[in-house]
């Protein structure tokens, strides 16, 4: 007597993850989603337009060049990108969206490193996008009389990239350890001005805040030849302002609950 088996067809598996990339390409179209970051990316654009404006409507012939209009434009991004970053982790708890977004991803850690993957990006598409604009003003100041000078120094083109993506992952660092857009948002601006102010006010932390005060530390970015004194004072404040925030926020997005 034989005994018959008949074998059970098995499902065919799902992938359990996104690809990184395709992640981060998710999170890219998230930050012009909601209409909060699309206006904003809309503003960031017309400022940055704006400051070329500015230049070619006030400013002398001598300043028209590329370097000034590219440092000029540089301005309303490095203030306002850091606000989409914060968004960026905060509109998932505001907007009831990370029940689905941990759902689909259950690997929280991957979806941090795409946020702050996408926030680089974003940081990048916005300085070359100042590079471009910056260009085109140029060639329109040349054409009206003013210098159109093309020569600037090439660490300048870097270091107002650097200076982006700091800001704009501090902004990222501030929304996951609060996980509070309002309140992210204004201590992303208040906090640091503080400390500029009692640094400032204070004689016995003014040389604390030189290496603690990160508006004071970046702001050597926008000159060229930057000594390794600068780039340590740089990197410590940094480690305070974003590093660290950044490790706590992402544990605290590791370990709360979703309802």
């Amino acid at each position: 007597m034989t005994t018959r088996t008949e074998s059970t067809p098995t499902a065919t598996a799902l992938p359990t993850s996104l690809p990184l990339p395709r992640l981060t390409w998710v999170e890219l179209r998230k930050l012009a989603d909601t209409r909060a970051g699309l206006w904003l990316l809309l503003i960031i654009g017309l400022a940055t337009a704006g400051t070329s404006a500015i230049i070619l409507g006030w400013s002398s012939d001598e300043e028209m060049t590329f370097g000034g209009f590219y440092a000029f434009g540089l301005l309303p991004s490095a203030v306002l990108l850091p606000v989409l970053g914060v968004l960026s982790v905060t509109s998932e708890w505001s907007q009831r969206t990370a029940l689905s977004t941990f759902t689909l991803v259950p690997a929280r850690g991957r979806v941090m490193i795409a946020k702050i993957a996408a926030g680089v990006l974003i940081a990048v598409a916005a300085t070359a996008a100042t590079a471009l604009i910056s260009a085109v003003a140029n060639l329109i100041g040349a054409a009206i009389g003013g210098d159109g000078a093309w020569r600037v120094d090439g660490s300048l083109l870097w270091q107002g990239l650097l200076l982006q993506v700091i800001f704009v992952l501090m902004g990222i660092a501030f929304g996951a350890l609060l996980l509070s857009t309002p309140l992210a948002i204004v201590l992303y601006f208040a906090l640091p001005m503080v400390w500029s102010v009692l640094g400032s006010v204070i004689k016995g932390l003014q040389s604390t805040a030189g290496w603690l005060d990160i508006n004071v530390t970046t702001t050597p970015l926008s000159e060229a030849d930057m000594t390794s004194g600068e780039y340590a004072r740089l990197g410590v404040s940094v480690a305070v302002w974003v590093l660290l925030p950044l490790a706590v926020g992402v544990v605290r997005v590791l370990r709360r609950e979703v309802s």
